[in-house]
């Protein structure tokens, strides 16, 4: 069964809770914990306003089933930092899943459809950046750098979307925002510095692609819809993923497309993105410490115990047998 939600739905959502809204810091008023309505999910939305331009989201629930909203077409004025991780969520630009992001652009939007599969719970961060912020640190918008001055987009611009990775060191700023320990001024000084810390590493990101060989030709719109259905097609078969001519095929592209397009539209080559993928996803399965290693090893499509080790141990600094004995210690 599928929940669709329309606006007219969010709208009456906002007024149902108004009553509700909690404030889970007494020195903050600009720290708002709003629940999910019941009819869609169990959970909260929380927002806190940092100053102003600056805001960070945090979405932490379970959707009771697969959720589709429709948006009409509108206009952001934000610049997104929207990252996952747990979760997934599709719209016209972005498909995104479990440890990755989504960096967004200003401007304007079509009519959307967003949807979710319901599948895994939801635990997003979002740092929402208005331009000026951004651009104060330069002076103003004349002196953006030029790998960056395509975030900022106007009401006759449709807005940037990219998909990336979180890296493990994003991943710790996130639950560093997540799990917060301090209130009023030195919890607002803290999650500020951590919300410029998380932009500042996705926009490293960004600068890599834009100066990487993605720049070469621009991508039409099918282009990318089929270079997200090669990734989908990658991720449902981890444990034995097609070859890239097979993938290619698969995808409705040519070699060298899904090659440079990949690259251009997640920055990182399609086995290279696979690799870090299956990483991260034994990282959240070993973090559990519901299964053993070598159950993890399997589920994410490695066969060769001591290969997986020394990746493990490479990416994340621990081999797996120890990542996962101080993680079943923290959960006593």
């Amino acid at each position: 069964m599928t929940i669709l939600v329309s606006e007219r739905d969010y709208a009456g959502w906002e007024e149902e809770v108004s009553h509700l809204l909690e404030y889970p810091d007494p020195e903050d008023r600009g720290d708002v914990l709003m629940p999910q309505p019941t009819w869609l999910a169990q959970g909260y939305r929380r927002e806190i306003i940092l100053r102003e331009g600056l805001t960070i989201r945090i979405d932490d629930f379970q959707t009771r089933d697969r959720v589709k909203q429709i948006w009409s077409e509108g206009e952001d004025s934000s610049i997104e930092f929207h990252c996952h991780l747990s979760g997934d969520h599709q719209d016209r630009f972005s498909e995104v899943g479990n440890l990755e992001y989504v960096l967004y652009g200003s401007g304007s939007y079509p009519t959307q459809i967003f949807t979710c599969s319901g599948q895994f719970p939801i635990l997003e961060v979002t740092v929402m950046m208005l331009p000026e912020v951004l651009t104060n640190f330069v002076g103003d918008r004349s002196t953006l750098p030029l790998e960056w001055q395509h975030l900022i987009g106007t009401s006759t611009h449709i807005s940037y979307a990219r998909v990336g990775g979180l890296s493990p060191t994003m991943q710790g700023v996130l639950w560093q925002i997540v799990r917060c320990p301090y209130g009023g001024m030195m919890k607002r000084m803290y999650l500020e510095c951590k919300a410029l810390e998380l932009a500042t590493l996705i926009l490293e990101q960004e600068r890599e692609v834009q100066h990487g060989p993605r720049s070469l030709t621009r991508l039409k719109s099918d282009e990318i819809d089929r270079i997200h259905q090669a990734r989908a097609i990658l991720l449902r078969n981890l444990e034995q993923p097609p070859s890239l001519i097979a993938l290619a095929r698969q995808a409705g592209l040519n070699e060298k497309a899904l090659k440079q397009g990949f690259r251009q539209v997640f920055g990182k080559p399609v086995f290279g993105y696979l690799h870090d993928y299956r990483m991260e996803q034994a990282q959240q399965l070993l973090m559990t410490g519901e299964m053993k290693v070598g159950e993890v090893m399997q589920r994410v499509g490695f066969r060769d115990r001591r290969y997986f080790a020394a990746a493990f141990r490479k990416k994340f600094g621990a081999n797996p047998k120890d990542y996962l004995k101080v993680n079943l210690k923290k959960s006593f």
